[in-house]
């Protein structure tokens, strides 16, 4: 048997090369403390390598027990090798492995969403996670409040007790506890949502209102919901990438993480059942999180998805790739600055050495961060990236055009069709909708940006502002006209 062929697992980590850093404790001592709703790449390349740091510094009873909404791939994956997985942190100059223990077991819950219920219950559960995405949240993007039509939370509400979003696990863990007269678990959210440990309060004291309205009165007087920034890049996990690990341990990891050496989590500390020591690991405790969040969406995704969108169209796989072009990472620039003077930031704060720095994270050769999949679910990124600043630079009568430009891109690209004519694979919870816009628009700006700028669940009152409506349909005239590549070129040229 080769080396390699054998997986990754607690009883062979003795055999991983010297150079490898794992696990500095005692799994076997670990007791889970913590839920996590949403066991994607990003959790595992950033929360829980914290709590890793956080276990190895003594703070035994805060393992994590990670749950999966739908699909059993990472549970699979992971638990033939213990939950353990590789973390590769990649740079220009070489990689860095460690293996990861903090992650102590998986759920899913669409297998068996009475077990996940169970065992967020659990009286020794004292924080629940959460990075489902934008879209997990059941919610309406412009308004931050929960969607009561959404087909998950209508089935919720009819099955409380078998619920299938995170709002519906939440609520039906948080309502058992109280019948049996326990405290309340911490919601941790960890997602790029605004303000969002005060929107997913919302969304949740809304949902259980609806069943109760003692029990949302209760969620809201006892349960704490502090809101986070989160800062990592994590492209999804290649075929090519397992190999490259694998090689490195001289095991088989079925799914390891890749991401870069830059990690950032800014937390307001606000537990309503304690929490381990944050601080200890690099986490910047805070009483207001907000300017850092604005920061990040405004600054890091609202440029990340410029990049994305007309990065694609232009032919570009990844966000290395695109920054090759200096027009690409010039209109990168642009957004930022735009963005920047709608920021308020503690003072102290560098936000010129801060977009500086971005600049040289998006341009890491090392990264395969693909403009696909960042594309996904734009309908529920669109509103905390873009639109939210472009709405102040109106407001300050200041011009918008390089947002606008992004704007047009996601609609050029959500019209799933691409400058070469071949289909586009949009990824989007609005995608069909977007699709019959598109269809009876046809390629043309002047209608084709009225009929997307009038969807309420994405633009809400702001699609109908005259100046934001000009400015979007000449940026998507100007891409249908030159394409996106010459597009770019002409507007960071001005």
């Amino acid at each position: 048997m080769r080396l390699n062929s054998m997986r990754l697992g607690r009883a062979n980590l003795d055999r991983l090369p010297p150079a490898i850093r794992r696990p500095a404790y005692d799994r076997s001592r670990i007791t889970p403390g913590i839920v996590h709703l949403g066991l994607g790449a990003f959790h595992r390349a950033h929360q829980a390598v914290v709590i890793d740091d956080c276990l190895a510094a003594g703070a035994a009873a805060w393992g994590i027990v990670g749950a999966s909404l739908r699909s059993p791939d990472t549970r699979d994956a992971l638990a033939p090798q213990d939950h353990l997985y590789t973390l590769a942190v990649r740079a220009a100059e070489g990689t860095e492995h460690r293996v990861i223990g903090a992650l102590l077991g998986s759920l899913v819950a669409r297998e068996n969403p009475a077990r996940l219920v169970d065992r967020m219950a659990d009286p020794a559960i004292r924080i629940v996670s959460l990075t489902v995405t934008e879209k997990g949240y059941c919610h309406m993007p412009q308004t931050g409040d929960l969607d009561e039509r959404h087909p998950d939370v209508v089935h919720d509400l009819n099955n409380f007790d078998a619920p299938r979003s995170a709002p519906g696990f939440i609520v039906a863990a948080l309502a058992r506890r109280r019948a049996q007269g326990l405290a309340p678990f911490t919601v941790l959210c960890c997602d790029n949502l605004a303000a969002n440990g005060h929107t997913v309060q919302r969304i949740v004291t809304q949902f259980a209102a609806l069943r109760s309205k003692d029990l949302g009165k209760w969620i809201a007087d006892t349960a704490t919901f502090p809101s986070t920034m989160v800062d990592r890049i994590v492209p999804e996990t290649l075929q090519a990438d397992r190999d490259e690990v694998s090689a490195a341990l001289g095991l088989h990891d079925a799914w390891p993480v890749m991401t870069e050496p830059f990690t950032q989590w800014v937390v307001e500390d606000r537990f309503a059942a304690g929490r381990p020591d944050l601080a200890a690991t690099g986490v910047e405790l805070v009483t207001d999180v907000k300017p850092f969040e604005l920061m990040k969406l405004r600054l890091l995704n609202a440029s990340h998805s410029a990049l994305a969108y007309l990065g694609y169209l232009a032919g570009y796989e990844t966000i290395a790739d695109t920054m090759t072009d200096p027009h690409f990472a010039r209109l990168a620039a642009q957004v930022m600055e735009e963005a920047a003077v709608t920021l308020t930031m503690p003072s102290g704060t560098d936000l010129a050495a801060y977009r500086a720095s971005l600049l040289k994270r998006f341009a890491n050769p090392a990264l395969h961060h693909r403009t696909w999949q960042i594309a996904m679910d734009g309908s529920q990124k669109l509103p905390q990236r873009l639109l939210g600043a472009m709405q102040d630079r109106l407001r300050n009568d200041l011009p918008i055009e390089t947002h606008a430009l992004a704007v047009a891109g996601w609609m050029r690209y959500v019209a799933a069709t691409d400058e070469q004519g071949r289909a586009i694979d949009v990824r989007d919870p609005l995608a069909g909708e977007f699709a019959a816009l598109a269809r009876e628009a046809g390629p043309v700006a002047e209608r084709l940006a009225p009929a997307l700028l009038g969807v309420e669940k994405v633009f809400g009152p702001l699609g109908a502002e005259p100046r934001l409506r000009a400015a979007v349909t000449t940026a998507l005239g100007r891409l249908y006209a030159d394409g996106a590549r010459r597009a770019v070129e002409t507007h960071v040229s001005h």
